[in-house]
């Protein structure tokens, strides 16, 4: 059986569904269609379980892009506040952590289940499980072939995501449809991803599970957050955070103890001290990593009185400007956001539409827009999921 739709959403996460409401709460007859059994399960296993939905802060710098002025139409046009009050409306409690990241009180399930009941506002269609086996244009619309049917539709939304957790159902579904269409895609890799070393050649294994918070320099990356060292290298959200900004080959700058200037400290401990020189370390890091730091520096079992004043101005460099160059990352398996995507210059930054194309839009994660970790790519899904409900 064919059937006829004003627009087809292919994909039902945060933008997809956003987006189905938003079109068909004005009128718009609208399909979702989506391969998963699950519904929005990367809704569901975020923040957490309390899904980190958005962030009070969110704006243009904290997103990455080749084309870094896309994002600030639909963010100006659909703000963190704008999400409050769609809470709010459903009964949806909510609290505050650090940073302006904003959680459910209870469960991610309430941000799903409030989409729905918005889709249902609208009398929105569902197909699911269903996968499309291909998208052409016809006539002046689109067709959409299905494992169930064939649709016809005036626009076609594509929601479909990036490569992050692929457990979960991820797909290059998005980048294949804008290739067919000769839409420029950015080259994908993993976003907010632990990094990893070499086996055998971490040079910190024996400290995995110390965190603490750093300061973290890499490229055009600056954060302040708290790092976790494992048995594989790197995690925490400081590690995450810089990991969009680290391509393979680029050093990563860690300072240990941002609030303290180490060289001068260490020397100023040389007046009349007893202590060894690990000792005064540990005051200020956590015993094994003030070990491992002090031996590699060759002042083990030495008293800092009898310390030189340049072994101790490299030791103090090893803490405030640690580098260290890992040799890849845990991949789309581990990473929260695929980085790259649809290239952004050539859609609308008021309709999300390809300019070359159309009727046919892209949202959320599988465009060229990524976000910092905190909410910020929750934000772009509604906000880019609302600015083409209100243009399809």
């Amino acid at each position: 059986m064919t059937e006829t739709f004003d627009v087809v959403v292919i994909g039902a996460g945060a933008a997809g569904m956003m987006c189905a409401s938003v079109a068909g709460q004005r009128g718009r007859r609208v399909l979702v269609i989506d391969h998963a059994t699950a519904l929005a399960e990367k809704i569901r296993i975020s923040g957490g379980g309390r899904c980190n939905f958005t962030n009070l802060q969110a704006g243009p710098a904290n997103f990455h892009s080749e084309n870094p002025h896309f994002c600030r139409s639909a963010l100006a046009r659909y703000t963190p506040q704008d999400f409050l009050a769609l809470l709010a409306r459903h009964g949806i409690a909510w609290h505050e952590k650090h940073k302006g990241q904003l959680f459910c009180d209870d469960s991610a399930q309430n941000i799903i289940d409030m989409l729905v009941a918005e889709c249902s506002a609208g009398n929105v269609a569902w197909r699911r499980p269903c996968k499309v086996e291909a998208l052409q244009r016809e006539n002046e619309g689109w067709r959409v072939d299905t494992e169930a049917g064939t649709v016809h539709a005036a626009s076609v939304v594509i929601a479909t995501g990036g490569l992050s957790i692929p457990k979960i159902g991820a797909t290059d579904f998005g980048h294949r449809i804008a290739r067919q269409f000769d839409i420029p895609v950015i080259a994908p890799r993993p976003g907010l991803v632990p990094l990893t070393f070499d086996a055998g050649s971490a040079p910190f294994a024996e400290l995995a599970g110390i965190a603490l918070e750093v300061e973290l320099t890499c490229n055009a990356g600056f954060f302040r957050e708290d790092l976790l060292i494992t048995h594989r290298g790197l995690s925490g959200p400081a590690i995450l955070q810089i990991s969009s900004y680290w391509t393979p080959g680029d050093a990563l700058r860690i300072n240990l103890l941002p609030d303290l200037k180490v060289d001068s400290e260490l020397l100023a401990a040389k007046n009349g001290a007893r202590q060894h020189v690990v000792s005064v370390v540990a005051q200020w890091l956590p015993r094994r990593m003030a070990e491992l730091l002090v031996e590699r520096a060759g002042l083990a079992g030495r008293p800092i009185a009898e310390a030189g004043d340049k072994a101790l101005r490299q030791l103090a460099a090893s803490i405030n400007q640690w580098e260290l160059k890992p040799s890849g990352s845990e991949g789309y398996r581990k990473a929260e956001v695929t980085l790259g995507g649809v290239d952004t210059r050539a859609l609308d930054q008021k309709t999300m539409m390809a300019r070359s194309q159309p009727g046919l839009h892209f949202v959320g994660e599988v465009m060229d827009v990524t976000g910092w970790l905190g909410g910020y790519n929750f934000q772009w899904a509604w906000a880019s999921g609302y600015a083409a409900g209100m243009a399809v």
